[in-house]
Parts: structure tokens; C-alpha cells; sequence
């Protein structure tokens, strides 16, 4: 008897895009169907606030050498390197660029160590360019680390303002991900002298995490999908409780006809787009040597794929259990039998 109620209420969910209102009709479709009334809804906790930059970054003293002491080490082309560094516009450079003028200081020191140059330098200028070498080769981990935590395009990709990724938002998955992958190559390769970095394509790259800051929506998202699926499988258990036959008010099955198709395409593109999301930005943030306590917590607690609080982990522990009140519910209503037991009790 209800079962064009139940098209109807489907239908009228197709070319939403909100997700809280998406789950919102699930839920009054899920009430209708079993004659059970849902407790109000809860709303999901807001992402936490990403560490402040003293938190996230790592202080990397300048090394002060005198002119005359860095132009004796002219043979190592890093004059007018430093003399860049050094202007006014170098003062002000964002932490992507400073992190290639760090690369390029480094490499040019490392092949001078590595050249005949050490040999025709007296004693306390070789010191000095092993001293310059080694200390560059050190930070330049932490420099580079600082180049994207130091970049508003990454702090911003974690902005707490950020709406959950939304039923028919399709936003470009594989340009970000591309961007993740080309910020993993130059950490790898940083300490590689065949490879060449492009100023240009870091910061296109930068620009397009900032254009759509897919880590923080799909945070948000996630953080709604497992409170809102515990929510409907907590409907159905309760449906499934209080009545020893089947609780739906129908004659029909429990089958694809009666869910929210959007509903379980939904939640399926989120598991799959979240999933691949997350595994890139901690693939990236494993090939960085270094880190600071706070971004390690942070990441824990919001970015593990394996932690328990962890919305990844939330969400799939919440998508389980649906799935599970689901098949019950659909293995008691697919047995053919009266919606009622014999002595006429619900």
C-alpha cells in the first residue's frame, strides 16, 4: 500500500545537494517505512582547528657568514644566491620559494664538496664548506617541511569553515590528487640532484589544493555520514525489537526499490573518493623525515585511516553497522510471511 508513498519519497530526494538534507528525507523514509519514530538529530562535531603556524612549522635560524667569508667560497656559485636571498624580495618570499632557494643553495654546496674545489681552498674556508654543506644538508628536510605547512594553499585545504562534500558536487578529484603526488616527488627527490623542480608548477599545483579544499569537506563529510548512519541503523534495531515479524508497514521486501538510491550512491562515492583522499595525504606526509608533535596529533586524530576516533574510522564502523540492521531487517521481510505473527502481535 505504501509503496508509491515510498517512490514518491524517493524521488523527491534526486537533485539535492545538500548532504544533511539528503540524510534528513533518508531518515523520514526509513520512519515511514517502519512505523517507528526517530530521535532528534544530532549534530556531527566540527573538524578540529588546524595547529597554529608556531605549533606546525620549524624554526630554522639563518646562518650568518661574512662577505669576504662567502666570497672566498666563489667558486661554489652561491654569491649571488645569497645575495637573492638576501633583497628585499627574498625577505618576503612564501615558504614554497624559500624552500627552493634552499634546494638550490644545497645542491650547488653538495657538487662543490664534491668537486676539486675543496683542494685549492685553504683550511679554514674548506672547514667552512663542509661546515655550509652539512648544515644545509640538515635543514633541508625542515625547510621543506615548511614550504607546505608554511603555505597558505596547505593551511587553507583544512579550513574548519569547509561545508561537507555534498550528494551531486563533483569536485576535481584527480587535478588534487595530482598536485598531493607532485609535492610527494619533490620531498622524495629533494636530496636528488637529477631532479629538476619548476617554481611555476609547485605553485599551480599549491593553487589548485587552495581552489577546492577537499580535505576539510571531506572531513565534514565523513564526520556527518557516521553520525547520521548510526542514527538510521539505530532506527531499524529499534524497528526490529519491538516486533517479532517483520516492522515494515508494506507488503513489499526491503529491497533496492524502497532505499534511497541517492542515499547508497552517496555514501558509496564518499567511501571511495574519501578513501583515496586521505591515503594520498598521508602517503605525502610519510615521505617527509621530520614532523612536529602537534601536526603528528592532528593527524591521528583526524587523518589515520587506522585510529579509532579517527572520522575515516568512525565512518566505516557507522556504515558497517547499517549495512548490518539493513540485512537483518531485509532477511526477516524477505521470507514471504504475513507482517504479523499468528496471535495478531506486531
Amino acid at each position: 500500500m505504501l509503496a508509491p508513498l515510498l517512490l514518491a519519497l524517493i524521488t523527491s530526494c534526486s537533485g539535492k545537494n545538500d548532504a544533511d538534507t539528503l540524510f534528513d528525507d533518508h531518515r523520514q523514509l526509513l520512519q515511514t517505512t517502519l512505523g517507528v519514530e526517530a530521535e532528534p538529530a544530532t549534530q556531527p562535531e566540527n573538524i578540529a582547528a588546524f595547529p597554529d603556524q608556531d605549533e606546525r612549522l620549524f624554526d630554522i635560524p639563518d646562518i650568518r657568514e661574512g662577505l669576504l667569508d662567502v666570497y672566498a667560497l666563489r667558486e661554489c656559485e652561491i654569491t649571488s644566491l645569497i645575495a637573492e636571498r638576501n633583497n628585499q624580495l627574498g625577505k618576503v618570499a612564501p615558504p614554497s620559494q624559500r624552500w627552493l632557494y634552499e634546494l638550490e643553495i644545497w645542491r650547488r654546496l653538495h657538487a662543490c664538496w664534491n668537486s676539486d674545489v675543496p683542494d685549492s681552498l685553504d683550511d679554514e674556508d674548506r672547514d667552512r664548506l663542509q661546515h655550509l654543506t652539512e648544515s644545509k644538508t640538515r635543514r633541508l628536510p625542515k625547510a621543506s617541511w615548511n614550504a607546505l605547512f608554511g603555505s597558505s594553499e596547505w593551511v587553507d585545504n583544512f579550513s574548519r569553515a569547509s561545508e561537507p562534500l555534498e550528494p551531486q558536487d563533483s569536485p576535481p578529484m584527480e587535478a588534487s590528487l595530482d598536485a598531493l603526488d607532485y609535492l610527494r616527488q619533490a620531498t622524495l627527490n629533494q636530496f636528488n640532484p637529477n631532479w629538476h623542480p619548476d617554481s611555476s608548477t609547485l605553485e599551480g599545483h599549491l593553487k589548485t589544493l587552495q581552489r577546492t579544499p577537499l580535505t576539510a569537506r571531506f572531513l565534514r563529510a565523513l564526520q556527518l555520514a557516521a553520525v547520521r548512519l548510526d542514527e538510521s541503523a539505530t532506527l531499524m534495531d529499534t524497528a526490529l525489537t519491538e516486533s517479532r515479524a517483520c516492522p515494515m508497514n508494506d507488503a513489499t521486501t526491503l529491497s533496492q526499490e524502497h532505499i534511497d538510491q541517492e542515499h547508497s550512491h552517496y555514501i558509496e562515492r564518499l567511501a571511495r573518493d574519501a578513501g583515496r583522499w586521505l591515503q594520498a595525504i598521508n602517503d605525502l606526509l610519510d615521505v617527509h623525515t621530520v614532523s612536529r608533535p602537534a601536526v603528528e596529533t592532528y593527524r591521528r586524530h583526524w587523518l589515520s585511516l587506522t585510529h579509532d576516533d579517527a572520522p575515516w574510522t568512525r565512518f566505516q564502523k557507522a556504515r558497517q553497522r547499517y549495512e548490518s540492521s539493513r540485512r537483518e531487517l531485509r532477511a526477516r521481510c524477505d521470507t514471504g510471511g504475513d507482517r504479523k505473527d499468528e496471535e495478531g502481535r506486531t
